[in-house]
């Protein structure tokens, strides 16, 4: 899905597996999207972080405007980018996901892939179930304030 003004949206739950070598295939609905390239990186709670190679240097380079004089920027930059690899989907659709991200992230052969909006997580099937069985409750509690403005 992209939205009207051409962005990215990324949306839906997807249940791929990474194979003996390491590769997954993306979800067809993804792979417009996300375009010949992508960037995977590490993510917060031990997920993989999937951008489009526009998103992720949108996000790199506001990150670090602000790095110079915040130590807490430099910081989150620095493991950002020294997890970050440029992937090409093979003509199958497939990327490796290398085993650094792998074992970051403890990924199986067992995955979830997420749409997030303007990046994709790839999280291990295992923990996404135990991630929403533990916010589920968080979920419905911060809705207010996390959306105060949006009218249902």
């Amino acid at each position: 899905m992209s939205t009207d003004s051409g962005e990215v949206m990324l949306l839906g739950t997807y249940t791929p597996k990474i194979d003996a070598k390491g590769r997954m295939a993306l979800p067809a609905k993804f792979r417009t999207q996300l375009g010949p390239g992508l960037i995977m990186a590490r993510g917060q709670e031990r997920c993989v972080y999937l951008f489009p190679q526009a998103e992720f240097r949108r996000v790199a380079m506001q990150i670090q405007h602000t790095s110079l004089g915040n130590k807490a920027a430099r910081e989150y930059l620095r493991v950002l980018l020294s997890g970050a690899v440029d992937q090409t989907p093979d003509k199958q659709g497939r990327v490796l996901v290398p085993q650094m991200l792998r074992d970051y992230a403890k990924l199986g052969s067992d995955i979830v892939v997420i749409g997030v909006g303007t990046r994709a997580e790839i999280w291990d099937k295992k923990a996404w179930e135990q991630y929403l069985a533990d916010n589920e409750q968080g979920y419905s509690d911060i809705a207010d304030d996390v959306l105060p403005s949006v009218e249902w």
